[in-house]
């Protein structure tokens, strides 16, 4: 097998790989139309991908390749995880006693799943499995899990019917991670159906709440979750470049930075 790791990929072939990390399994006709590219040419993408040992190719789908039994998620939340630890705890100390809040899923709004187990008396809407353990049957919190298709190595469910489900309620904070911020096109996430689940999430809450950590600035994903002022508030570890805070400052949104 060759040595992938030196090997330089495309902007393309980056995002490809990057939506199987996120999906876990993505199918390769869904990573074509979310590109915007032909089936033929999504494949000559995913072939020197495969025969570096980068992706394992499935029967029309594709899976990252991953040494010994950890999950990706897992291995995620560990990344950059003091950073995303004090992000948590300043998005927590938000929250009330008694507030309901909607998460979706990920390493950061996990880590902040952990965070509120200071708190007592929440209502939880959530799709993430992981958020749903850790906070149900504790200090007389309700948790509500939207139901749908499981997705990836996450535990999280997703699709039309978890849409609907967050859909009909009403929270005090709506929060939401993200894949990728960028100055022109607003937040960005790296599969289709995380976009839609994160963009209903925003639409539900009186205080909608960002937290991402520095990595995300200035990069781009493949779909649009929703721009600068489609929320109100992002917590982060550090400072965002000039061009992102301009966006923010013009669209009124403030911006909030987590201290150790």
């Amino acid at each position: 097998m060759l040595d992938h790791t030196n090997t330089k990929l495309t902007k393309r072939q980056s995002d490809i790989v990057e939506a199987a990390r996120t999906a876990g399994t993505v199918r390769i006709g869904d990573l074509a139309r979310d590109i915007g590219v032909s089936l033929e040419t999504i494949r000559r993408d995913i072939r020197p991908l495969v025969e570096t040992g980068t992706l394992i190719k499935h029967h029309g789908a594709v899976s990252p390749s991953f040494t010994g039994t950890e999950a990706p998620f897992e291995r995620r939340m560990r990344d950059n995880a003091r950073e995303k630890v004090t992000i948590a705890r300043h998005a927590a100390a938000m929250i009330s006693d008694g507030d309901s809040v909607m998460l979706d899923t990920g390493t950061t709004t996990s880590l902040l799943a952990r965070e509120l187990l200071r708190k007592r008396d929440l209502t939880i809407v959530t799709n993430s499995s992981d958020i749903a353990r850790t906070l149900a049957t504790v200090n007389g919190n309700k948790v509500y899990m939207a139901g749908g298709e499981l997705h990836g190595d996450n535990g999280a469910a997703f699709g039309r019917s978890a849409i609907e489900f967050v859909a009909s309620f009403s929270v005090r904070h709506s929060i939401i991670s993200i894949g990728a911020v960028d100055a022109v096109t607003g937040l960005m996430d790296h599969h289709l159906a995380e976009a839609e689940f994160a963009r209903t999430v925003l639409s539900c809450g009186q205080q909608r709440t960002v937290i991402t950590d520095h990595t995300k600035f200035s990069r781009t994903a493949l779909i649009k979750v929703c721009g600068f002022g489609e929320f109100d508030l992002l917590v982060t570890d550090t400072a965002p470049p000039e061009p992102i805070l301009e966006q923010l400052t013009r669209s009124s949104t403030r911006c909030e930075i987590a201290k150790s």
